[in-house]
């Protein structure tokens, strides 16, 4: 995702001409998007990206069991 924020305001910049990215070649932009491309890729291809998914539902998961203890009366533990 840094990879195009990035790319998108260098992409800005050169087309106003502001900044330092004002004189640098299009190539050195567009090579921010590739390098995005080729992230997400290894992210997807390694299992990166599913993993963190899986890490964020087991929270929330565990966030709504503890609710639902508390609910009932039933002392979830202390982290």
């Amino acid at each position: 995702m840094y990879f195009l924020i990035a790319g998108v305001v260098a992409l800005v910049w050169n087309y106003w001409r502001i900044g330092m990215v004002a004189d640098t070649s299009w190539w050195w932009v567009m090579g921010l998007f590739a390098l995005a491309v080729a992230w997400w890729s290894f992210a997807d291809s390694s299992g990166y990206t599913k993993r963190k998914e899986m890490e964020k539902m087991d929270l929330k998961k565990k966030q709504r069991i503890d609710k639902h203890k508390e609910a009932l009366g039933i002392k979830a533990p202390r982290r």
